[in-house]
């Protein structure tokens, strides 16, 4: 078993910076896959970034440039870095984590796949971006 618990959310306003922590408790094995992913109003959770066990790492499109994926394996945390945030980028953030995953490449669908079949998921921490 993993829990996760999520913080560092809140508000700020277009152009900011928001760092999300994800503390992960339980066997180190059962997270080596981790992820970020976000759910905004009306819309469908979707993946906002990655990384394998090999510290591979996948950002989603619309992130891509602003947002940074990290990991602490000492204190088993996981962090996302959100810079230049933007009004679209609002929602509850989630992180995620599963014993194994595929590889991250080019070409796969790594967080399409990852948020079908990761098993330990957080409670959320809501992020809010006004223009």
């Amino acid at each position: 078993q993993v829990q996760l618990v999520e913080s560092g959310g809140g508000s700020v306003q277009a152009g900011g910076s928001l760092r999300l922590s994800c503390a992960a408790s339980g066997a180190p094995s059962n997270a080596a896959c981790l992820g970020w992913f976000r759910q905004g109003p009306g819309k469908e959770r979707e993946g906002v970034a990655g990384i394998d066990s090999d510290d591979g790492i996948t950002y989603a499109d619309p992130v891509k440039g602003r947002f940074t994926i990290s990991r602490d394996n000492a204190k088993n945390e996981l962090y996302l870095q959100m810079n230049s945030l933007k009004p679209e980028d609002t929602g509850m953030y989630y992180c995620a984590a599963n014993p194994k995953c595929g590889p991250v490449r080019t070409g796969f669908p790594w967080l399409i796949v990852a948020k079908s079949v990761f098993r330990y998921w957080g409670q959320g921490t809501q992020v809010t971006v006004s223009s």
